[in-house]
């Protein structure tokens, strides 16, 4: 099992900046952050979190990745919160929120420090940028929405695509020829967030 010595001398620092670098009480530069994280990964280090990595016990803690990003429909961002919430309290587990909408540091840094058992993430666009960390990492991950490439990913949501079909059929039969869509803010489609696009597909 990997030592957080051998991180450091891996990443080039000293135990004490791997240390800040993952908890975050300190100021890291990103460079320096960058650095330890893949460290990290390349170890598979997971710190001690109280005792967990001694014992084998689990956190008992989800995190829900939930980027707060230009064009988030906040109600129906807090109704997937509070289910979660809600499911996770039925099964004696808490849930981190991870709002950082830059990416997958948010989700770096629990994988890093074995905060959580596991991961939910929202806001998936079709080429996601946190793809490759969740393919790569140990942490188990759902994903609510579907990318463009979700082999070995595990992934829920609506068929958007069939609900776009089943509109315009509908709007069709009765003899409409001009529809129009009401749908999410620009930023959304610009992102490529997937449930938005397959919407317009269908």
């Amino acid at each position: 099992m990997a030592k957080i010595t051998d991180v450091a001398r891996r990443a080039g620092v000293s135990p004490s900046t791997v240390s800040y670098a993952l908890s975050g009480k300190r100021p890291i530069s990103d460079a320096t952050r960058r650095r330890v994280q893949a460290a990290v990964r390349e170890l598979g280090y997971r710190t001690d979190g109280g005792g967990r990595s001694r014992s084998g016990a689990r956190a008992k803690v989800l995190a829900l990745a939930v980027p707060m990003r230009p064009g988030i429909h906040v109600p129906v961002v807090t109704q997937f919160a509070v289910s979660v919430v809600t499911a996770a309290r039925a099964r004696d587990h808490d849930v981190l929120l991870l709002t950082q909408g830059e990416g997958d540091e948010g989700i770096g840094r629990v994988t890093d420090t074995g905060l959580a058992d596991g991961v939910i993430v929202t806001d998936v666009q079709l080429q996601d940028s946190r793809l490759p960390l969740l393919r790569s990492c140990s942490l188990p991950s759902v994903l609510i929405g579907v990318p463009a490439e979700a082999d070995g990913l595990t992934c829920v949501d609506l068929d958007f695509r069939a609900a776009g079909e089943l509109c315009v059929d509908h709007l069709a039969g009765l003899g409409h020829r001009a529809v129009a869509l009401v749908g999410s803010p620009p930023e959304v489609y610009v992102r490529r967030t997937a449930f938005a696009r397959r919407l317009v597909e269908g």
